[in-house]
């Protein structure tokens, strides 16, 4: 069958061709280590360096290597603190096009990607991809100082303080560090005096859901009627 695109815009015969492999979806280009194909020859040479290792972009800054000249331009912005991608409903600004548009889905309320397994729906790819794990089972991520596993990378690194000692996390008010940012945020409340968990039942509040719920628990649920 042929098919006919009046595309224009193109100086060169050899890009209009390129361009018409987006409208065919013929991947004429395959990789002879994993048989992933592509459209473009010049995405098949990228993808190679996925089984190469080859790193040949470096960072002037951190010496950091990169396999793909994208990945070095988007690193350099950690350096320079530059965020040219902002979002049109709250103004945030983002280093990153990628972090923009996963930002925006948080005013959208949009959950493009389901599980297939339980049907529950997640803003980003990586949050499908962890919850998946939940299912299999599957603990990738093992600690080298005691053989712990652990499902997603970023429980492997808490979990890598408890050997370490390392409190990266400090109080701005007083001496106190923590393993966890999340502990550091609870913490701060203890100076702000903010209590952000109110009881639906008597409008009492608390500083930290922990306590919410043995409120709840041990008042309501347990038939009491005060609390000293």
């Amino acid at each position: 069958m042929y098919y006919r695109y009046e595309c224009v815009g193109f100086y060169q015969k050899g890009n209009l061709r390129k361009h018409t492999l987006t409208h065919t979806g013929e991947k004429p280009f395959s990789c002879d280590d994993c048989g992933k194909r592509f459209n473009l020859k010049e995405h098949l040479t990228i993808h190679m360096v996925t089984h190469t290792g080859e790193k040949p972009f470096s960072c002037d800054d951190c010496g950091k290597s990169f396999s793909h000249k994208g990945s070095l331009n988007k690193h350099t912005l950690t350096h320079t603190g530059e965020k040219p991608f902002s979002c049109g409903d709250c103004g945030k600004s983002f280093s990153h096009k990628g972090s923009l548009n996963k930002h925006t889905l948080t005013h959208t309320g949009e959950k493009p990607f389901s599980c297939d397994d339980c049907g529950k729906s997640f803003s980003h790819k990586g949050s499908l991809k962890k919850h998946t794990l939940t299912h299999t089972g599957e603990k990738p991520f093992s600690c080298g100082d005691c053989g712990k596993s652990f499902s997603h990378k970023g429980s492997l690194k808490k979990h890598t303080l408890t050997h370490t000692g390392e409190k990266p996390f400090s109080c701005g008010d007083c001496w106190k560090s923590f393993y966890q940012k999340g502990n550091l945020k609870k913490h701060t409340l203890t100076h702000t005096g903010e209590k952000p968990f109110s009881c639906d039942d008597c409008g009492k509040r608390f500083n930290q859901k922990s306590s919410l719920l043995t409120h709840v628990k041990k008042i309501h649920k347990g038939g009491k009627q005060d609390e000293n």
